[in-house]
């Protein structure tokens, strides 16, 4: 029997399958559920800083509207608070205690103390990891590439002196040149590297002339880019490489892992075929490593890396040199109409 088991961050996991932040693991039974169905690791729905910001100025603006009214209704309503992130922190807290499997925090903020706040509030709400979202897109035409990888730099070092868990960067792949920034994170003491993070495109109704918020899931075949970059990295940078967007079989969790991926995350599939497919996609990788004679995953990992092809161009150029050295079999494939 192939033994599944692998390490990520420090994490002794029975699988390489992590289920990626989402609601499916927002309540007790939703994250039971998926501990049931084989997942190794939940990452628990993202706590948005903006989010938080915005209900507690919503707050703000509900409790003005009645302050002037008369001097009797001053002293009628009491003060509130936001609660800021201590309802999604009693809920976290909630799941963790009722899974035995890793449970890992998600975080998204803005500004620089907000990352060390809520980063270490959400550590001592006894997570095993955390997952930082770097997501965030270019906003001022003034502000250079450096400065912006600088600021994410300085963020992962002060996080390394301050916390005690490991914690991953989820990027987006839209950075200058994303291996050399990874290569910075990760001398800066990022655990690993979530490659990479989908991002909700702004999309326009030419109709009402107004902006949609869709829910859109990841397509298969989107993990190809990341699958690119964790080619590349396999034993380049000293952090630990989980493949995310669009992981929707064992094959794909499979290319993920020889191209030198520790882990992958999934979502899209999951809510397309319900938790219950992760025992399915890792009866598959039971299957396909017995047939193949592997007993452990790390026999495998990495065997297509960039780092064990040496001299391959497959991770570079191959579609270039794929049409340069054989254009009869591109033409072939794609004729002419």
């Amino acid at each position: 029997m192939a033994n599944l088991n692998v390490k990520f961050m420090g994490l002794n996991l029975k699988n390489p399958i992590i289920v990626g932040a989402c609601t499916l693991s927002a309540t007790v039974e939703g994250a039971q559920e998926l501990e049931r169905a084989g997942a190794a690791a939940i990452v628990y729905r993202s706590l948005f800083e903006e989010q938080i910001q915005w209900e507690r100025a919503q707050l703000a603006n509900e409790l003005d509207e009645y302050t002037d009214r008369n001097a009797e209704m001053t002293s009628i309503f009491p003060t509130m608070e936001h609660a800021g992130p201590k309802a999604h922190i009693l809920k976290l807290s909630e799941v963790k205690k009722n899974v035995k499997i890793p449970v890992i925090a998600s975080l998204n903020c803005v500004y620089d103390v907000t990352w060390f706040d809520y980063a270490k509030q959400l550590e001592e709400a006894g997570v095993d990891a955390l997952e930082l979202n770097f997501y965030q897109m270019p906003e001022s035409v003034d502000k250079s590439a450096k400065e912006i990888e600088d600021e994410k730099v300085k963020i992962v070092a002060t996080l390394k002196k301050r916390l005690s868990i490991p914690f991953s960067i989820k990027l987006s792949p839209y950075y200058t040149n994303s291996l050399h920034f990874i290569n910075r994170l990760d001398q800066a003491g990022a655990s690993a590297f979530v490659l990479f993070n989908r991002l909700f495109q702004p999309e326009i109704n030419i109709r009402t002339e107004r902006h949609l918020s869709n829910f859109n899931l990841s397509h298969p075949g989107d993990f190809k880019l990341g699958l690119r970059y964790v080619g590349l990295l396999h034993r380049k940078i000293a952090g630990g490489l989980c493949g995310s967007n669009g992981i929707y079989t064992y094959e794909d969790v499979l290319q993920m892992l020889l191209s030198g991926a520790d882990v992958v995350q999934m979502v899209s599939a999951l809510y397309k075929n319900k938790p219950s497919y992760i025992s399915q996609v890792l009866s598959e990788i039971e299957k396909w490593m017995d047939e193949k004679g592997y007993k452990s995953i790390e026999e495998f990992r990495g065997k297509l890396s960039d780092n064990e092809l040496k001299a391959s161009d497959v991770y570079y150029r191959a579609q270039y040199l794929d049409y340069v050295l054989h254009p009869e079999e591109v033409v072939n494939k794609y004729p002419m109409r």
